[in-house]
């Protein structure tokens, strides 16, 4: 037993120590300025699946590095204008709820929404010719201003929201000698959840809202 554990532990040792000898090559073209920066932007449009549908129109931009020519990582954030489908009346489970002087059929079913996000994108192909991209940005999003949004059998509001966008799609090079600058286009899901639905001082049911929808972007 204690020969096994010996083993075992100079084993791990060894293991340790190849990735402590390899973490300078990977951290050396950052300090170098050697990693390439991209950037990205993107405009898409997806519509609600399910009974509680938030259309979402917006605009994001990614910033980041390429670490190879079919991986890329960095950050983003973005803009959308969400609009709740929920009939006029709002919930109807719930249509006494509203505090006095609030209409549900104003300023609760449009708003504005920010997704802060990490992107992670894999290219399939050579660069400098037409292929495919796979790309998944996974972080939060928040509703913007006073009150949730009026959804059919819930509601949504300015609390943290998980927010995941995974999307495939075609990425088309400006030209054979700048690939590094290329159209996008493609197909996106995009998930949002909440957990922690409490306004007016009433609780409601959680929302999980599912969206599909077609993205167009430009990278450089």
């Amino acid at each position: 037993m204690t020969a096994a554990l010996l083993m075992g532990l100079g084993a791990a040792h060894a293991q340790y120590w190849e990735i402590a000898n390899q973490l300078p090559s990977l951290i050396s073209p950052a300090l170098q300025g050697g990693l390439n920066y991209k950037g990205f932007v993107e405009l898409s449009g997806t519509a609600g699946i399910g009974s509680n549908r938030l259309n979402c129109v917006g605009i994001s931009t990614s910033q980041g590095f390429k670490y190879a020519d079919w991986f890329f990582m960095g950050v983003g954030i973005g803009v959308d204008v969400a609009h709740s489908t929920a009939d006029d009346d709002g919930p109807s489970y719930y249509s006494g709820y509203y505090p006095e002087g609030v209409s549900p059929t104003k300023e609760y079913y449009t708003k504005c929404m920010i997704p802060v996000f990490t992107d992670f994108r894999f290219n399939i192909g050579a660069m400098n010719k037409t292929g495919f991209f796979i790309d998944l940005k996974l972080g939060a999003a928040w509703i913007l201003g006073d009150g949730p949004v009026v959804l059919q059998h819930t509601y949504i509001g300015n609390n943290t929201q998980f927010f995941f966008k995974p999307q495939i799609g075609m990425r088309i090079p400006v030209n054979a000698e700048k690939p590094r600058r290329a159209f996008n286009i493609g197909l996106t899901y995009q998930l949002l959840t909440n957990n922690d639905n409490d306004y007016w001082g009433y609780s409601y049911e959680s929302a999980t809202l599912s969206n599909l929808g077609i993205t167009l972007g430009y990278e450089w």
